[in-house]
């Protein structure tokens, strides 16, 4: 009898205790990720003193006889003074202008890589996903798999051979933009893993919608434009999102295949600090956290349609 009414009873119980054990397990495994950024937070906002302390200490606020006080805080914008290098300018917006590499030259040429070739791996993985979701034609299956075995082929395997195009091309070519190089790499790298992706949303849109505005007088082309593409507005931002954080933190091919220092990316800034710093850790974090700043204010923005395009893709591609 009492078995017979502890079943509920324990059903119930369950019920209410899965979602405090599934968020305290989030918890505590977001608290565990977190730990290097913090570290990452905190180092970059010590002076060098602080830094070189032997044994370490997390938060600078300790007075000299090692009891902890807020008040004695020695909280400092060191690192990040010697990244963006402040200069006075009478002509400046505000009086004074940024004039380090890493905010005048390696950010701007990242954001220039990572935008462009982001919006050309969207254009190109659009139109071939469409072609492929909507068109049968000879070779079609052969295609999508060779695409599908090319995305596990890593870029590091291909850089020797870019590496050498790259330079057969700075010797033929007296106009040769090494920018745009690295633009047609990246491009290449991201886009079939992209077309893949875009393709599974276009398999979810009904045809009669197109089948209605060819009716209404639309091409093929603007039917795409007009209809598909908005439908499928989640899985190209999932493209460019993907493609775009793929590039903003990518490194060795920049490296590479780029040989003007003042054409390379950021993460070449950051390993330039490392040679420039050698113990300077604080100013390493401080770039850390302006390299990282772009990326993570892009997803605060775009996280509903990222997430909503993955688990979209995952149920109905």
């Amino acid at each position: 009898m009492n078995s017979t009414f502890a079943s509920p009873q324990m059903y119930r119980a369950r019920r209410h205790l899965a979602p405090w054990f599934f968020n305290g397990a989030m918890l505590v495994i977001c608290f565990f990720v977190l730990i290097p950024v913090l570290a990452t937070i905190l180092t970059s906002l010590k002076d060098q003193t602080d830094v070189q302390r032997n044994p370490p200490v997390v938060f600078p606020c300790d007075t000299p006889d090692g009891q902890f006080n807020l008040s004695a805080c020695r909280w400092s914008v060191e690192g990040y003074t010697r990244i963006l290098e402040p200069r006075p300018n009478p002509n400046a917006l505000l009086g004074f202008e940024y004039v380090g590499r890493m905010v005048s030259v390696y950010l701007p040429n990242t954001l220039i890589y990572a935008v462009s070739a982001s919006v050309l791996v969207t254009v190109l993985a659009g139109m071939s996903g469409y072609v492929f979701s909507r068109y049968r034609f000879r070779a079609r299956r052969a295609l999508m798999v060779g695409l599908l075995a090319i995305t596990g082929i890593p870029l590091l395997t291909n850089l020797i051979a870019l590496y050498r195009i790259g330079v057969v091309l700075r010797q033929t070519f007296p106009g040769y933009e090494e920018r745009l190089y690295v633009i047609i790499v990246y491009v290449g790298f991201f886009l079939p893993f992209s077309i893949w992706v875009v393709k599974s949303f276009f398999d979810t849109i009904p045809r009669e919608l197109e089948e209605a505005s060819f009716i209404d007088g639309c091409t093929p082309v603007s039917s795409l434009i007009r209809i598909v593409a908005p439908l499928a507005a989640p899985g190209l931002t999932s493209a460019f999102l993907m493609a775009f954080v793929g590039i903003w933190n990518e490194f060795i091919a920049g490296y590479l295949l780029v040989g003007k220092a003042t054409l390379r990316t950021a993460m070449f800034g950051l390993y330039d600090f490392i040679g420039q710093f050698v113990i300077g850790y604080q100013v390493l974090a401080a770039g850390c956290i302006m390299v990282a700043m772009p990326v993570i204010v892009m997803f605060l923005f775009f996280r509903k349609t990222f997430f909503r395009a993955m688990v979209e893709g995952a149920l109905k591609g």
